[in-house]
């Protein structure tokens, strides 16, 4: 009887699509879902609308009212439209610059993007190709904007598009503009009620004056410059697994001064099919598998790859047998905060209000780094719009240094907003000649930063719940880790808990409540042992699925004892998961 009503529902919504309002092609197309046996795919296409959440739109392309399409896309133009007249009323010209990645659709969608800016009487920046996201964050920032757009769904497949929505600040939208706009967007609710007939006096085509000042601003984060001119023809190899870091990664790198950047050709091809893998994430090691290859072939010393939206840098570099191993997130914002505060520190620019951020469920290690040097560091949030607030909260007020997330995004500059990979790669190539200056590569860097600060492995687990059944036993879950919390962790005595739904920090030994400062709650519980052991639990706000984050902690003396810590941590991490029953 449900499946009846459900059907009834999705094919009286999917006759709307069949006016004139729509396309010619839109309306064939529906025409056709409509006229198949198998009712699975129009259902999925019109069962529910594609809901605009804080982080903006993503979702599957195709016709339909839960697909990513020109009218879906329309429908969040014209209510963002709408909220930027309402909240900047007194400028007499409201401002926005619109960007897109590599996918099928994103220059159609970023085009009629700017159609309905412009027909609302908005000025749109428009790139005129491909740019990597954090370049979106600097333009606005750069010319003033009140908000901007950037047309991209990251590292999903290639079924997928999105829509991230920025402030004026350069972040993406945060509380209260991103519920507001939602409520905007909310109020769409014909097709009748979206501008698409735009207005090209009010578009104006970003030339390449901006990619060179964005590379020129680039360039002034660099500590390290007589390492580089010394080891300028390290050999690098770099990917933009089809993506938009093509556009300005090789450049910035050469313009940084390193002169030996190997390509892999195959990778360098612009394509929203991502031809030559399966997935286009940087945190898979498949997706390094062509450029790891290519290195081993002309003996390069480094590997990176940033993501379709250039925004996420994963690595590889050379161990101490000569073999290339993968360095996972965590790893990276290790190294690039180390060598950061290192180098701020005998350069003489650490004068006592820097600061460094990460995300609740990165590694502590930057704590410990942070800490022996006098620095201060937050924690936030998972998501860089979490780290863009805690910026934003400091401006004036303390001088940022760099910060980062465990799902390999990282900024080392303050006037972009969002994780940049083209400064990633620019600082991931200058710590290599910074190394190599000292005789140590990448691999020995980080060794040596275990060997001082303590060795650390950290362990995602996610497990899968699907559909309703499961959304219920993942909140049931939830709410056991809560009301039972654990005592140990792998033998370990638990003496702290954070439960962020509430903004309460548990003192077990001392029986006694703090409250966590947080901008908002979130449903994240945390963990933390005698022996530095942390776990946090939260559900996935994308996918159906409860994630465990997993950290071990352990002192060794010397790089020798290093292959010792990490079979007693997997063994750990093996009994912490027996514990949590995962």
């Amino acid at each position: 009887m449900e499946d009846s009503i459900l059907l009834k529902q999705v094919k009286s919504k999917a006759n709307t699509w069949l006016s004139d309002d729509y396309d010619l092609e839109t309306r064939k197309k529906v025409k056709d879902l409509l006229e198949m046996e198998d009712t699975t795919e129009l259902i999925e296409a019109f069962y529910k609308d594609l809901e605009f959440g804080t982080g903006g739109l993503r979702g599957i392309m195709g016709v339909g009212s839960n697909r990513m399409n020109i009218y879906t896309v329309g429908a969040a133009t014209q209510g963002l439209a709408n909220y930027l007249k309402k909240e900047f009323a007194a400028i007499p010209q409201i401002s926005v610059v619109i960007g897109h990645d590599c996918r099928n659709n994103s220059r159609l969608f970023a085009e009629k993007s700017a159609d309905i800016f412009s027909a609302n009487g908005i000025k749109v920046y428009l790139f005129p190709d491909l740019r990597p996201t954090p370049e979106i964050s600097y333009a606005i920032r750069k010319l003033g904007c009140q908000s901007g757009i950037c047309i991209t769904a990251s590292h999903n497949p290639k079924e997928y598009n999105g829509y991230k929505a920025y402030w004026s600040d350069g972040a993406q939208v945060i509380a209260p503009h991103d519920k507001n706009i939602i409520a905007e967007v909310n109020k769409v609710s014909s097709v009748k009620d979206i501008c698409f007939q735009g207005n090209p006096d009010l578009i104006e085509m970003l030339d390449h004056q901006i990619d060179d000042e964005y590379i020129r601003d680039l360039l002034s984060i660099s500590l390290s410059g007589e390492a580089i001119q010394r080891h300028k023809d390290i050999q690098i190899v770099y990917t933009p697994i089809h993506g938009t870091g093509i556009t300005l990664i090789p450049k910035a790198l050469k313009a940084l001064g390193f002169e030996n950047i190997i390509h892999v050709p195959e990778q360098d091809v612009t394509s929203g099919d991502f031809p030559t893998v399966h997935s286009p994430n940087p945190e898979e090691a498949a997706a390094l598998k062509m450029a790891v290859e290519k290195a081993i072939e002309t003996g390069a010393d480094l590997v990176m790859a940033s993501d379709p939206d250039a925004d996420r840098v994963g690595a590889a570099v050379r161990n101490e047998k000569g073999e290339f191993v993968l360095l996972n997130g965590n790893q990276t914002l290790s190294i690039f905060i180390y060598y950061l505060i290192t180098r701020w520190k005998e350069l003489g620019r650490l004068k006592g209000n820097e600061y460094v951020v990460k995300t609740i469920v990165s590694t502590e290690l930057v704590k410990n780094i942070a800490k022996k040097h006098g620095v201060k560091m937050f924690d936030c949030y998972t998501g860089f719009k979490w780290i863009a607030d805690v910026m934003h909260q400091n401006e004036n007020k303390r001088t940022y240094i760099g910060g980062g997330e465990e799902s390999y995004g990282f900024l080392a500059e303050d006037f972009v907003r969002d994780k940049d990979a083209v400064s990633a790669c620019m600082l991931l190539a200058e710590i290599a000649a910074w190394a190599a200056s000292q005789n140590r590569t990448v691999y020995e860097l980080l060794q040596d930063i275990y060997v001082e600060f303590g060795y650390s492995k950290e362990v995602g687990v996610s497990i899968v719940k699907e559909g309703k059944s499961g959304a219920e036993e993942i909140e049931a879950l939830m709410k056991n880790f809560r009301e039972k919390p654990q005592k140990e962790l792998a033998g370990s005595k638990v003496f702290f808990i954070k439960d962020f739904a509430k903004l309460t920090g548990t003192d077990i030994a001392e029986n006694e409540q703090v409250t966590l400062d947080m901008p908002t709650t979130s449903n994240v519980l945390q963990y933390f042992a005698e022996d530095g052991t942390k776990v946090s639990i939260r559900p996935s706000g994308t996918e159906p699925k409860i994630k465990f984050y997993i950290e071990i902690h352990s002192k060794v003396n010397s790089r020798e004892e290093l292959a010792a810590a990490e079979v007693a941590a997997i063994e750990k991490i093996a009994e912490v998961r027996k514990s949590l029953g995962i």
